[in-house]
């Protein structure tokens, strides 16, 4: 007398999941090295990222009395150069985002839905890139303060250059939105000079010191990124800043989700 054995159900081939999954991680890593060798063959973003904040460092920070007198833990010469290297990773990383709006007229982003890449690994790849292109700007603009006579410990160069790059981040959103908002012809004419105000209004180019202007400049986007770069150099860490960086992270992320479920919604 044998015993009944029980039907077993067949298991699914896992061999096709497994091919699409890595195919869709080639195609990422072919998109973002496209991405990153555009952009680096760009030669208005490279001169705003590479060389606009070194030469304004260079000019507004290489005065002898900056370099002898103290500021937090550093010299003033350290506090811009920090400043100078949030500022060009803000529009480095604005620039990269706003890149959209000129593929979307091209006709680019309705030609990558033909490949394995989804809308949304489109939008991380650009911020990928943007962020990229960014730590490189935050690198050479600390490097030519240091040859500047900037002066600070070394644990708060890493941190003030990891902190400039991370609050970048929040411009990269910001230059999506834009892209997918403003025309193509001239979203970086608009948003350059746009950028230039925020930064002022932000107190990242002057100090804010006390008054309305000061809880006015709270408001600003680029206040809580200025704030936290300058943390590690002996700048004060407020709620307000951690509040701003927040706030205006997640109000440009959720502008470029509405415009991405707009844009790709069409036929």
């Amino acid at each position: 007398m044998t015993a009944a054995t029980t039907p077993t159900t067949p298991t699914a081939p896992t061999w096709g999941r497994t091919s699409r999954a890595t195919g869709t991680a080639r195609a990422v890593r072919t998109y973002l090295a496209l991405e990153l060798r555009r952009t680096l063959r760009h030669r208005r973003t490279l001169v705003f990222s590479m060389v606009m904040p070194p030469v304004l460092l260079w000019i507004f920070g290489r005065q002898d009395v900056f370099a002898t007198q103290s500021a937090g833990s550093g010299n003033v010469t350290a506090w811009i150069a920090v400043s100078m290297a949030l500022y060009g990773a803000m529009v480095t990383a604005t620039a990269g985002g706003a890149g959209v709006s000129a593929e979307r007229a091209q006709g680019w982003t309705r030609q990558l839905r033909l490949t394995p890449l989804r809308p949304a690994t489109y939008v991380a790849v650009k911020l990928a890139a943007a962020m990229v292109v960014g730590a490189a700007s935050v690198t050479v603009t600390l490097l030519a303060g240091w040859r500047g006579g900037a002066s600070m410990p070394a644990g708060a160069w890493v941190a003030c250059a990891l902190l400039a790059w991370v609050g970048a981040l929040v411009f990269a959103a910001f230059g999506l939105f834009m892209g997918y908002l403003l025309p193509a012809e001239n979203v970086m004419q608009i948003l350059g000079p746009v950028l230039a105000l925020l930064a002022f209004g932000g107190g990242l180019f002057m100090p804010l010191g006390a008054g309305r202007w000061a809880a006015v400049a709270q408001l600003v986007p680029t206040y809580g990124p200025a704030q936290l770069a300058h943390v590690p150099l002996g700048g004060e860490l407020t709620v307000a800043a951690v509040v701003n960086v927040v706030a205006w992270a997640s109000l440009f992320a959720a502008g470029t989700a509405w415009r991405f479920r707009k844009d790709t919604a069409r036929a």
